[in-house]
Order: structure tokens, then sequence, then C-alpha cells
């Protein structure tokens, strides 16, 4: 796949992290970010209803929300999705809904949707190249995919590689990857930059890009 080598083989516990998951501003940022390269670069209708994957606690979901007919976040964090419900209830919404699934205990993607949406959790799927599949399968016809993540990074975007199977990907690889598993019109652009420590004192710019495409 177009992450590299993988890093880490251990799972990461995102329960422990959800309850103070909106209070870093860079992540925020960043999925502020790459909500509005979406909106900007996908047509959000009414009618559509749409699937998050590893939505967390909703930053990206959230911000769809609005334009959409219905959206759906699903992930592997109980925790996280708590949060999540959390929002749903005091933002007395009710086209979004919450959904647990672990692809390592065999969960699959049920459903039809116009659109698939993940920010910032393909690098933490091992094997990416099934879960692709599904995102194809579950779309409805002319149904888009939209994916958000690190470029190549060299592993120093987390402070904690634990549960980081890639690197980061390298854009035109996943784009030939997309095109091979059956999208079309795959477009690449760089949705989001954020500054971070790294080793030795300094700072480090990382990027992340937004791929696009069509059943």
């Amino acid at each position: 796949m177009s992450g590299g080598d993988e890093i880490n083989i251990k799972k990461r516990n995102f329960d422990q992290e959800a309850a103070n998951w909106d209070q870093v501003p860079g992540r925020v940022k960043v999925a502020r970010d790459i909500s509005q390269s979406m909106i900007r670069e996908i047509t959000l209708t009414p009618d559509m209803d749409v699937l998050d994957f590893g939505c967390g606690t909703g930053l990206l979901t959230f911000a769809l929300q609005p334009f959409v007919h219905s959206i759906t976040g699903l992930d592997s964090s109980p925790g996280m999705l708590d949060v999540f419900k959390t929002k749903i209830n005091e933002q007395n919404l009710t086209n979004v809904k919450a959904e647990y699934i672990d692809l390592d205990k065999g969960d699959v993607l049920t459903g039809t949707y116009h659109l698939i949406v993940s920010s910032m959790t393909l690098h933490h799927i091992k094997n990416v190249m099934p879960l692709l599949k599904q995102f194809y399968s579950t779309l409805l016809p002319s149904g888009q995919l939209a994916i958000a993540d690190l470029d190549l990074d060299d592993g120093q975007f987390h402070s904690n590689n634990e549960g980081v199977f890639h690197c980061g990907f390298d854009r035109k690889e996943l784009r030939r990857i997309l095109i091979d598993t059956g999208f079309r019109d795959v477009q690449h652009l760089t949705a989001a930059q954020v500054e971070k420590p790294v080793e030795g004192g300094r700072t480090r710019l990382f990027a992340m890009f937004l791929i696009t495409g069509r059943k």
C-alpha cells in the first residue's frame, strides 16, 4: 500500500482520549480545514445520505450535517461515539446517527450512500485495500468518495505512533489504487497544513491531502 512501512501493530486506545479530543486546537483546525475543503470540492445536496468512516467525536460529521439529508458516523471507539452521541443530543439533531464498527472483528459496512467521507483515519487501517473495495461497493451509482489523510511523514506527525500502520500516503499511488478499485474522476489536492514540534526541538509543517473519486 502507499503508506510505506507499517510502524506499529498495537491498537491505539482512543477511548482514553475521547473526552479531551476536541480540546487540541491544532486538531480542531485540521478538521475545520478539511471539512471546508470537502464543502468546496463536493457538491453537497439536501437529498444526500452520507457515511463518515472513522468519525471520532464528529468534527467532520457536524460540519457537513447542515448540507445533507442524513449522515452516519462510524467508529471503532465506544468512547469517541459517546462524545459523538452527546453532541447529537445537545444539538437536537434528527439527521445524524452514530454506529460502532470494528473491521478487526470482521465487521463490514452496511447500507448504501451517496457520499462516503473519511478524515485522518486511513493511516490507522492496517489493510487498506479491502476497505476501499467496501467503500466502492457501498456507494450508490455515481456516488462519491472523499478521503483526507497525511502526506508521507516519516512517522513524525504523531508523538505516539501506537496504532499507526502507515506513515502517511503517496497521493499519486493512492490515486492509482482508487482507479484500480473502479473509481473514476479521481483528483487530489492539499486540504490542510499544520505545524507541529518534532524531535530535536524543531517544528515541521505537515500537509494533509484530500482525494476524491466517483463510482
